[in-house]
């Protein structure tokens, strides 16, 4: 009875987070490490982008490097993947065995081998290397927690963004319906796939009568390098949260439209019109010391927008 109520309180709870491990733009300064960041779905860990320092910062943010399963990479600008060779080696001298699955634009293959040989480094895991086509959006994972989409960025240079969205859960047994009842796993998972229930005495609960409907399922867009870029607004209309960059403030629009990055009012009126529920600045540019100005221009736009800051712990 315990255990069903235990496991009934864990299915209300499980995590959907995001730990930024880097905020910045290109070049690294002492307090903004560049892209890099985790998704926690229910305790499994995806990386997003992996900038140099990458390491360190799952260090200080205490974040054990071997639960990370799959790492994807938005493009193939340093800023956001010269952190990956390091993590793959790391791995290997920290003895690694479970695969570990690399989704990124082709060319980023023939440079992890390379750098492979190069060092003559026979990884003692699997490393599954996963091409993504930058021109279209499509499913690149699908588990039974989550799912991951590819979003088509505009940037002077392939980019592919990502949703990573919460699979559906199973409705939710009542707590009260539990009480006084000792159900068997087999009559567990029954009712979470929708059946009945037939008590010993021969009454039949109507399933809707014993279960409640779910947390609705979550859903988080990664939106890195890109111009303004009105084509992903359907693709992460209403996510819990947006994360898009926001490298230059407005005065700086003709800046960003050469080359091809977005200002903090060009990102929030995207979260605008996509309906999404909260929006996340990032990707500053180094020469914004203080980012309360670019929070404040989005915010005339979108008020409930954040600012990615390294360390930053988000749940969904």
């Amino acid at each position: 009875m315990l255990a069903m109520v235990a496991l009934f309180l864990l299915t209300c709870s499980m995590t959907f987070s995001v730990t930024i491990l880097g905020s910045g733009a290109a070049i690294p300064m002492l307090h903004r490490n560049p892209s890099a960041q985790v998704v926690n779905v229910h305790e499994k860990l995806f990386l997003f982008d992996c900038a140099e320092g990458t390491q360190l910062q799952l260090r200080k943010n205490r974040i054990k490097l071997q639960k990370i399963g799959h790492i994807f990479i938005s493009h193939l600008h340093g800023d956001h993947y010269y952190g990956l060779m390091g993590l793959i080696t790391t791995l290997h001298l920290l003895g690694r065995t479970a695969e570990l699955h690399v989704y990124a634009h082709e060319p980023l293959e023939k440079l992890i081998l390379m750098n492979l040989d190069a060092s003559q480094t026979v990884l003692r895991y699997p490393l599954v290397f996963h091409a993504i086509d930058p021109s279209a959006g499509e499913m690149v994972f699908s588990s039974k927690i989550a799912t991951v989409t590819t979003i088509p960025l505009n940037h002077n240079f392939p980019v592919s963004g990502f949703i990573i969205r919460e699979r559906k859960s199973p409705p939710n047994i009542r707590k009260e319906f539990l009480e006084g009842r000792e159900l068997s796993n087999l009559d567990y998972r029954r009712i979470k796939a929708g059946a009945d229930y037939i008590d010993p005495e021969g009454k039949v609960h109507a399933n809707e009568d014993i279960t409640r409907a779910p947390m609705p399922a979550r859903a988080y867009a990664y939106c890195s390098d890109t111009a303004y870029h009105e084509p992903v607004i359907p693709l992460v209309s209403g996510v819990d949260l947006l994360y898009h960059e926001a490298t230059f403030m407005e005065d700086r629009a003709a800046d960003a439209a050469a080359k091809f990055h977005s200002t903090a009012i060009q990102a929030a009126t995207i979260a605008k019109k996509a309906g999404v529920k909260r929006l996340l600045l990032g990707h500053y540019s180094a020469r914004y010391r203080d980012l309360e100005a670019l929070l404040a221009e989005a915010r005339t736009v979108f008020p409930d927008t954040l600012l990615a800051q390294d360390g930053l712990v988000i749940e969904l």
